[in-house]
């Protein structure tokens, strides 16, 4: 087999590049049907340097992103049960922060600060690793999709292998007595993808999370379109994913 197939990757390369052409070449016959039914229709002229080929959009159905529109989705829909008079985001998706703000004050923290201008939302530059709020401060905290990356050094912070473990324990640390935290990871068999995430383990997240109280939490299991999103998700199923995403609820009781 390793004969026959020496590199896979090659392979998937070579295909890519053809089924480009292909698609190219269906893009141009479009053109030309269209330039000939534009004659008549002077709103428009097209140009060569205005040629825009969008090749991979002609599909049976809309795709997305599975993790980040259901757990954006929520995430808007939990946060709305909390009801902060004020949100704090670290790191998580702009798309989330944007929206939420029309609803609910945001401020939006990240090392690599947005420069976003929106009424009710907020945005400037954070460190996970030493967040600048005094213990106990925040009421409602997101923290999305985020904590997995750090210290791997892809988006330009220092290699540290407890990163990760670091930043949980900023979060904790700022999360005020009877205050909420939204956290979202990848979730099931733990491993490092160098340097683009890790997975984590349902039991990982939860040791790691021991002081606080789990109100909610939900699952974005592996392709699985028919199901969407799975809330109280058992530890079983959990752990038999590859890449699926844990979305985290948790509360600060009185005494944490």
């Amino acid at each position: 087999m390793t004969k026959i197939f020496p590199n896979i990757n090659l392979l998937v390369w070579v295909y890519n590049k053809l089924r480009s052409f292909s698609l190219f070449f269906r893009f141009i016959e479009d053109y030309n049907k269209f330039n000939s039914l534009n004659k008549k229709d002077h709103r428009f002229f097209i140009k060569l340097t205005n040629f825009y080929p969008c090749l991979y959009d002609r599909t049976i159905t809309t795709g997305f992103d599975r993790h980040y529109v259901y757990h954006l989705s929520w995430a808007a829909r939990t946060l709305i049960k909390i009801k902060p008079e004020i949100h704090v985001d670290i790191s998580s998706s702009l798309y989330f922060c944007s929206i939420m703000s029309s609803v609910i004050p945001i401020k939006f923290y990240d090392y690599r600060p947005a420069e976003i201008i929106l009424t009710g939302l907020s945005a400037d530059r954070a460190d996970l690793l030493a967040l600048p709020f005094d213990d106990m401060s925040i009421k409602s905290i997101s923290c999305m999709h985020t904590v997995e990356h750090i210290g791997l050094g892809r988006y330009g912070d220092l290699i540290n292998p407890m990163g990760d473990l670091k930043a949980i324990s900023e979060l904790k640390r700022i999360l005020a007595q009877d205050g909420s935290l939204l956290f979202v990871v990848p979730i099931g068999k733990p491993k490092i993808a160098f340097n683009a995430h890790r997975i984590y383990s349902y039991e990982q997240i939860m040791g790691y999370f021991s002081d606080l109280t789990l109100e909610e939490y939900a699952l974005i299991p592996d392709n699985q379109n028919d199901i969407g999103i799975i809330y109280n998700a058992s530890k079983e199923i959990t752990d038999k994913q590859e890449y699926g995403c844990g979305c985290f609820w948790f509360r600060k009781n009185k005494g944490a």
